[in-house]
């Protein structure tokens, strides 16, 4: 691999640390708080980084320059975030552990690479299809209830985690298409504008009180932070490395947000579950080192 091989590699391995943590700080603000509330308060935050940290960059100055296709594909992207992220807080919300809804989240990675075949003509091989299948297989284990019927097949929230995934492959193939064309900066303050916006609505349509505690605002404060860190480097990583790749790489943050949820909620999934988790993470590690060339014959 080359420099911007291994450039791609670090920022999707540092997004996958900040985003793990993400999972606990806003699992502990929900438990305490509505929905309504957190999202005020988190986008908020996400709004005041993201534009501090594109002033810092002069990257500001991109928005004078937009072409008409270039705002709609903002448009759009703002569209797909609003839907992606309150799915993905909703299944937080539903699912009790957060560590279940971090393997869950292992379809995200699988849906981009096939999405990258077919959007962005990527390669994938046999041993990547093997490790997708893994993957999904995974899944199923984890979310299976042990109901007879399709209503009690799966625990509550697979189907809102399934939704996210499909949302956030969506978003993520845009961005990749068109990271070259404006900065991550940009697409990040676009992504939290337009949550902050909605977020308001919805804080003004179920009249929640504007006060909370100064646990609840810490937990948020210090989550939406890590997640500003998060999203800004999966957008640097799509620079240097294919989507699909990147998303492997975020889809160990299953065996992070398993440690961190039980160091803090002192949960851990159920034996089925747990195994489940281990299948697709052993499931993305074959996808990732089949795309890095591990399985290849040496001359």
């Amino acid at each position: 691999m080359n420099s911007k091989t291994y450039k791609g590699y670090l920022f999707a391995l540092i997004a996958t640390l900040a985003f793990s943590n993400v999972y606990i700080f806003s699992k502990v603000a929900l438990n305490e708080i509505h929905l309504a509330q957190f999202g005020i308060y988190w986008c908020a935050i996400g709004v005041f980084f993201s534009l501090l940290f594109a002033l810092k960059n002069k990257k500001l100055g991109q928005i004078r320059k937009l072409s008409k296709k270039q705002i709609r594909i903002l448009l759009i992207l703002g569209g797909l975030e609003i839907f992606t992220t309150t799915t993905f807080f909703i299944s937080i919300n539903i699912i009790p552990d957060p560590a279940i809804t971090s393997f869950l989240g292992n379809m995200f990675p699988v849906m981009v690479a096939l999405g990258g075949i077919i959007i962005l003509k990527e390669k994938l091989g046999w041993i990547e299809i093997i490790g997708g299948l893994l993957a999904i297989g995974g899944t199923f284990i984890i979310s299976y209830s042990g109901g007879t019927s399709l209503r009690t097949l799966f625990i509550a929230g697979t189907g809102v985690v399934l939704v996210n995934a499909i949302l956030a492959t969506t978003a993520t193939l845009t961005v990749k298409v068109y990271v070259k064309e404006m900065s991550p900066e940009l697409f990040n303050l676009n992504r939290y504008i337009w949550l902050f916006l909605f977020s308001f609505i919805m804080f003004l349509v179920y009249k929640q009180p504007i006060a909370i505690s100064t646990k609840a605002l810490s937990n948020i404060g210090i989550g939406a932070f890590l997640e500003f860190i998060a999203i800004l480097t999966v957008y640097y990583s799509y620079n240097y490395i294919e989507a699909s790749r990147s998303a492997i790489v975020q889809s160990l943050k299953g065996i992070f947000v398993l440690i961190g949820a039980f160091l803090v909620f002192r949960t851990f999934p159920a034996t089925h579950q747990f195994i489940g988790g281990i299948v697709t993470v052993i499931g993305v590690l074959i996808m990732t080192l089949a795309q890095g060339g591990f399985f290849k014959k040496k001359n």
